[in-house]
């Protein structure tokens, strides 16, 4: 049974007057492990189609199975407890919170979900240190790199051992050398078992995925492995 299973997925935003149709008729299977570059113009549909498979929109018509599970059947409460179970995100923009140090931004989930100082303290120290930032664990954001920055958010986006892990041009605020060392370490992750989709303007980031699709006007138009 594939990870993620989209049939017939449709995805229509009212802009004014008119209808936009940011997913036409999407059918895509994702096994558990696979490494995907999503890549295409803007206004394709890449965005789209990663906020609705890390359940943070609805498709308008069609199913999204994730592990076998109609999502499209769950109500808000139930989505928002699937996607912090088994789904973490990594942004262009970090996302990280100003106010709060390194440490802080990757123990927040953990926080969310209840879990107990002295395990969260462990597990942080833990991350932290298999992404090089111990010795960053209490600068706050403004006092980071780009590329340390995004590393945290990646620290954070898979404390919580998602199965997922969705990264919507993780490099595009980078240079290239902190670009590169970000994305080995998203490879890294996928390399022990962790399911990961990038979306991508860039070719040369996009081509060191296993499998690569294209999309144009809300369709898929490639579907490519290597």
């Amino acid at each position: 049974m594939p990870m993620i299973e989209l049939d017939k997925v449709d995805r229509v935003f009212e802009v004014g007057d008119e209808q936009v149709r940011a997913l036409d008729q999407v059918d895509l299977q994702i096994e558990a492990g696979e490494y995907l570059s999503i890549m295409g113009p803007s206004g394709s549909g890449k965005s789209t189609l990663l906020n609705l498979l890390g359940l943070l929109d609805r498709p308008t018509a069609g199913r999204y199975l994730l592990d076998g599970r109609d999502t499209t059947r769950l109500d808000d409460r139930e989505q928002a407890l699937t996607r912090g179970e088994k789904i973490g995100f990594v942004f262009q923009a970090f996302h990280l919170v100003p106010r709060l140090t390194a440490a802080e931004n990757v123990e927040l989930p953990m926080v969310l979900a209840g879990i107990a100082p002295g395990l969260r303290h462990s597990r942080v120290a833990e991350a932290l240190a298999s992404l090089g930032l111990s010795d960053r664990a209490g600068h706050r954001p403004d006092q980071l790199s780009g590329g340390q920055r995004q590393r945290v958010a990646i620290a954070r986006a898979t404390i919580m051992a998602p199965e997922l892990l969705l990264a919507d041009e993780p490099t595009g605020n980078l240079d290239t050398h902190s670009g590169d060392e970000v994305i080995e370490v998203l490879e890294q992750l996928n390399a022990s078992g962790l399911t990961l989709l990038v979306v991508t303007h860039d070719p040369q980031l996009g081509v060191r995925a296993r499998r690569q699709l294209k999309m144009v006007d809300g369709r898929i138009v490639r579907d490519e492995r290597r």
